[in-house]
């Protein structure tokens, strides 16, 4: 019956897609009465574009799991007969409907801390700190419905530590962490006319396709299709904002949506338990993460924004750049420059009087360094192609290459 409840779902998902499409146009006025607006820097008119728009996509996210909250359970057999039969009150699959609201309690919070943030404004220790405290409800409702803390070792360890490892509480802390870094992985890797939705969208389609095969493979069925439930709801909230947010954008999404992006991933990856293939996905965020150390922990002095800068007369973006000298910086600041000089992954000129001017270090930035100066567009078209190249990577390695590092012995 379950394939009733994901019909049900995929309808309600699509009258979500169409409230958003019509919601959106009759917002913006009021978004920017309300002063949440910013200005596109990377137009030639800096035209006044409203933005939080993450707030209003992930209510009506909400909304629509919230009227579709009765429904797995009306076509669960045990529970339907226990509320026709009057039977004993066990059957009811309370440790579901747990799950399902302690998911939706988290991705609700973040919301609402994602917003706070956009009109607060506040500092990345705090932007670290959030997440984690949304991710309580998670890791309660998972400690008490599960507890399992033991991960497969692969082949070539298991001499060393046996077929399997209990990691007890750092299984926990990687849990927060995975949270953590979700909801922050697509914020660093923004500023561009539809490059955060347009990542998520991409990122979504990677969970459902991953779910669909594993349903097709039989594998952990109730888990995947509860994946489902969340994934098909924000695939199509965001595909109407994906409308608005492309080049040239018409909203900006804010904080709000990234935090929100990210626990709904985080959400379906945990209790979906399948949080190493959800990394395997976030591959282009992991390497713009790396690629942005050096200036996120401050070994080479980070301007408050990294974006690109745009040329009026040639409407084409080109590189940020950051200047120091390699004698101010420390041991490991001069050792990551250094490397990344020497692999010819940052541009470097060295002025007369000994001060070093190199591209800020994202993704973004990258491709500029890489291919030069590129037009906005074409710079999210090649990111979320990146992103698609990296979703059939992390398949490869989850299916053809993993069966082999873990296969039975």
């Amino acid at each position: 019956m379950s394939s009733v409840a994901i019909a049900i779902n995929a309808a309600i998902s699509a009258a979500a897609y169409c409230m958003t499409v019509r919601m959106i146009p009759r917002f913006r006025e009021m978004f920017i009465k309300a002063n949440l607006f910013g200005k596109d820097l990377c137009k030639k008119d800096k035209p006044q574009v409203p933005e939080s728009f993450g707030v209003l996509i992930g209510c009506v996210f909400l909304v629509s799991l919230f009227l579709f909250i009765p429904i797995p359970f009306a076509f669960d057999e045990a529970a339907a007969t226990d509320a026709i039969t009057g039977g004993k009150p066990d059957t009811f699959p309370h440790d579901k409907f747990v799950e399902l609201i302690a998911a939706l309690l988290s991705i609700c919070c973040m919301i609402f801390l994602g917003f706070a943030d956009d009109v607060l404004d506040l500092r990345w220790r705090h932007k670290l700190l959030l997440p984690t405290i949304a991710t309580l409800p998670l890791l309660m409702v998972y400690y008490v419905n599960y507890n399992s803390t033991t991960v497969i070792m692969p082949n070539f360890a298991r001499n060393l530590f046996g077929t399997s490892l209990n990691i007890g509480a750092l299984y926990y802390v990687f849990m927060g962490m995975l949270a953590v870094f979700c909801t922050n992985a697509i914020n660093i890797l923004a500023g561009i006319n539809g490059l955060e939705v347009g990542q998520s969208l991409i990122i979504a389609g990677s969970i459902l396709v991953f779910n669909a095969i594993e349903l097709l493979l039989g594998h952990q069925v109730d888990l995947h299709i509860f994946s489902i439930y969340f994934m098909l709801p924000f695939l199509a909230t965001t595909l109407a904002l994906w409308k608005f947010n492309k080049y040239p954008s018409q909203v900006f999404v804010g904080d709000t949506y990234c935090y929100f992006a990210g626990m709904t991933f985080a959400v379906v990856g945990i209790l979906g338990h399948f949080s190493k293939t959800l990394l395997l996905f976030f591959l282009p965020q992991i390497l713009n993460f790396l690629y942005s150390t050096p200036q996120l922990f401050h070994f080479v002095p980070c301007p408050r924004h990294r974006l690109p800068k745009y040329d009026n007369k040639t409407d084409l973006l080109h590189i940020s750049t950051t200047e120091f000298r390699l004698d101010d910086l420390n041991a490991p600041g001069r050792l990551m420059v250094t490397v990344l000089r020497n692999l010819r992954l940052i541009s470097w000129h060295t002025k007369a009087d000994g001060v070093v001017r190199t591209n800020n270090f994202t993704l973004i930035n990258f491709v500029l360094v890489v291919f030069g100066p590129v037009h906005e567009r074409v710079v999210t078209q090649m990111l979320m192609g990146f992103q698609v190249l990296c979703t059939l990577i992390a398949l490869t390695i989850r299916y053809p290459l993993a069966n082999y590092f873990y296969a039975k012995t």
